[in-house]
């Protein structure tokens, strides 16, 4: 028992750091985006316009681009105003009553609450206590202030030009990701075939706990969907691919209520094993060619195509679930309902409306 909970922490623990690189992967281009403007943005306030130690046009840069590529626009703007904001009360409180501890209490809530008055985000709001703070502390010469703010400008000025060069990767990450949430589908259908073939209660139950774990999928999913649309909404290069991004968002739907229905399946094997309950070999066969059309689907997908060419297939399917033997059996007869509707739900993510989708597959 103990060699098998040491290989089981070992796969674990080679499956996050998987993940960590693929992270990593993925954000490479940022990160990289993120330091060459911090060096342009220094380069700019301290070679180009003579600051003397401009600390912030790097900060603001970075801040504003963040870690993900959309609302950019927004975060260039809340830091530009909020750092204004928090210099000029910073530099006002000094000058009028000095700095010290109970003199930065007074300029965080004041920066604080007039930011919240203006009805601002969460970056300004803390933007603006922050520099209040450091103006504050450093007690800055006359004139620094507005050093500090023009340093804001030009940061936020460098990353608004960063944010318009954007990679085609984002672009493709909704698509990718789709496919990935179409393959699990695949995967889970599979193996849940394979258990109505053996009847193997431990091997369902972990099929389930894996189907429990997809809601990150989706989580991902519409993160990358969102990311993508703000990238054709920002980025002047890339809006022409603004139809099919829009496209790719109308996928999140259908796959969310697919991945769902799934799961249900996965629940009634795992219920028709533990219980012993007969469900007919043609269920499980049905299962196994839906996942061969749902991996069709998954490669249309990453070829950058809607997967009209499966649709034919699909509907072929939907109606031969009709065709199959009956069960009086519950569990039997609920596996067999939920096919029947992810057929539905594949049709829907290949382009048909949901509705004629429904239609196509007989009643029984």
């Amino acid at each position: 028992m103990r060699f098998i909970d040491a290989e089981l922490v070992a796969e674990r623990s080679r499956t996050s750091l998987r993940a960590r690189v693929a992270r990593l992967r993925s954000k490479g281009w940022v990160i990289g985006q993120c330091a060459v403007a911090a060096g342009v943005a220094w380069w700019l306030a301290a070679d180009v316009f003579g600051h003397r130690l401009p600390f912030f046009a790097p900060i603001a840069a970075v801040v504003s681009l963040g870690m993900s590529y959309g609302q950019r626009q927004r975060r260039v703007a809340e830091v530009t105003v909020g750092v204004a904001l928090g210099v000029f009360l910073g530099d006002a409180a000094t000058h009028l009553i000095g700095s010290g501890g109970w003199q930065i209490t007074v300029i965080v809530a004041a920066g604080m609450s007039i930011a919240l008055l203006l009805d601002a985000g969460q970056i300004m709001v803390i933007q603006a206590a922050v520099q209040g703070i450091v103006v504050a502390a450093l007690a800055p010469a006359p004139g620094d202030a507005f050093l500090r703010w023009t340093d804001a400008i030009i940061g936020g000025s460098v990353a608004l030009v960063a944010a318009t060069v954007v990679p085609r990767a984002p672009l493709r990450k909704p698509r990718d990701q789709a496919a990935v949430v179409v393959r699990k589908i695949a995967e889970l259908l599979r193996s849940s075939a394979d258990r109505l073939g053996d009847g193997d209660v431990d091997k369902a139950l972990a099929v389930l706990r894996d189907a429990r774990s997809t809601d990150a999928l989706i989580a991902e999913l519409r993160a990358a969907s969102s990311e993508g649309l703000s990238v054709v909404s920002s980025s002047p290069f890339r809006r022409r691919h603004g139809e099919h991004q829009r496209q790719l968002a109308e996928l999140v739907e259908p796959l969310d209520v697919a991945l769902r229905n799934t799961r249900v399946v996965v629940r009634r094997v795992a219920v028709a094993c533990y219980r012993r309950e007969p469900v007919p070999a043609s269920y499980a066969s049905l299962m196994r060619d839906l996942a061969d059309l749902s991996e069709r689907v998954a490669d249309e997908l990453v070829a950058n195509r809607m997967a009209v060419a499966v649709i034919d297939d699909l509907i072929a399917l939907g109606r031969a679930t009709a065709e199959v033997e009956h069960s009086d059996d519950l569990s039997a007869e609920v596996i067999l309902a939920q096919v029947r509707s992810i057929v539905a739900d594949m049709l829907a993510l290949c382009g048909m409306d949901p509705l004629e989708a429904t239609d196509v597959i007989p009643l029984r």
